[in-house]
């Protein structure tokens, strides 16, 4: 097939780009090369045939329908968004602009290409969302495909929008569309403000590892490998219309993930103290959703799909490719927002 990938020079969407085309996909990655992008997520397959890429913006409608004419597409993974929670405390609008009227967009700019091309089968518009949209669960219990949508951020609630935009589109206008919402992603070309990276990276330098509040907020994590191998599933073997929750089957509290991390660099990268010293609880953020936890039994009894990484094999394996990739991540640490505390207000 012939996938136009949005936000591919992101942290999954780049895994989405990598894991199509060596599944012998030809890929179009559509990116506007927004602070957490990264072309060198992508280098390993940038000169393959079949590879192509577009710098634009999924609010630029007539960019878009460029990119549709021109490239004609079987299939839209739809991947590119604003996502830290913490920066959408601070400025939601931001968030608004590209998770909602972005998509919206695009739906539009798909459905032309679409309508254009006689209203094809096979073609399918595949919306990757989050869990986040459910909410906080209580002490027991795990998000499904049939759980109520009751976002608690700027991020979540714009996220929820766009689930619902997707599922309009198929509803009113026939579009043959699917939706995921997965758990907290973590591996490599991970950009460096979210929890893992942060962890790892401030540990290295030696500066205070900030855990939020008591650390006893639950999250369910997912390997990146695993959830492209996920979605690629999804988009050749899923039900038009349908839904799926992927999850990682590893729940874990926030502070028992940086106390694994830290004792994983105890091992490959020793320094004069335990790293678990360098702990610091801060002030946690507004509105913390307290756990998240993913049933994801739909995906696995209807595609035959589970991780195939588990927590500890992960993490070990994120470790070290931060240990080996300095000139990577070096570079993104001076980007705007990178190392402050954002999200307090």
């Amino acid at each position: 097939m012939k996938l136009l990938v949005t936000g591919g020079a992101g942290f999954i969407g780049s895994a989405v780009v990598r894991r199509a085309m060596a599944e012998g996909h030809e890929v179009v990655n559509l990116d506007a090369l927004t602070y957490a992008a990264n072309l060198e997520n992508v280098a390993a397959v940038s000169r393959r045939s079949g590879y192509s890429f577009a710098r634009v913006d999924i609010r630029d409608r007539d960019a878009l329908d460029r990119v549709f004419a021109r490239h004609a597409p079987d299939a839209v993974l739809h991947l590119a968004a604003e996502s830290h929670v913490d920066r959408s405390i601070d400025g939601p609008d931001a968030f608004v602009a590209t998770n909602v009227i972005g998509t919206c967009t695009l739906l539009q700019a798909a459905r032309a290409h679409w309508i254009e091309r006689g209203r094809p089968e096979h073609f399918r518009f595949l919306h990757v969302s989050t869990d986040e949209v459910f909410g906080s669960l209580g002490e027991t219990g795990a998000f499904t495909e049939e759980t109520p949508y009751d976002p608690r951020s700027p991020y979540a609630a714009s996220k929820a929008a766009s689930d619902h935009l997707v599922r309009a589109w198929h509803e009113t206008y026939g579009l043959p569309t699917l939706v995921t919402n997965c758990s907290n992603n973590y591996g490599p070309f991970h950009f460096p403000e979210k929890l893992v990276p942060v962890v790892i990276l401030r540990a290295l330098a030696g500066e205070p590892i900030p855990v939020y509040g008591d650390g006893r907020n639950v999250r369910d994590w997912l390997y990146v490998e695993d959830h492209a191998r996920a979605l690629l599933l999804v988009l050749t073997r899923g039900a038009v219309g349908r839904s799926y929750a992927i999850g990682g089957e590893s729940a874990i509290s926030n502070i028992d993930l940086v106390e694994r991390i830290c004792a994983i660099l105890d091992e490959l990268a020793p320094g004069a103290r335990p790293y678990r010293a360098q702990i610091a609880f801060v002030a946690d953020r507004p509105g913390h959703d307290r756990r998240y936890a993913i049933d994801p039994r739909r995906i696995r009894e209807e595609l035959g799909w589970r991780p195939e990484v588990d927590l500890d094999a992960g993490l070990r394996a994120t470790v070290r490719w931060y240990l080996d990739n300095a000139a990577w991540w070096r570079p993104l640490l001076a980007r705007t927002g990178v190392g402050e505390r954002l999200g307090l207000r």
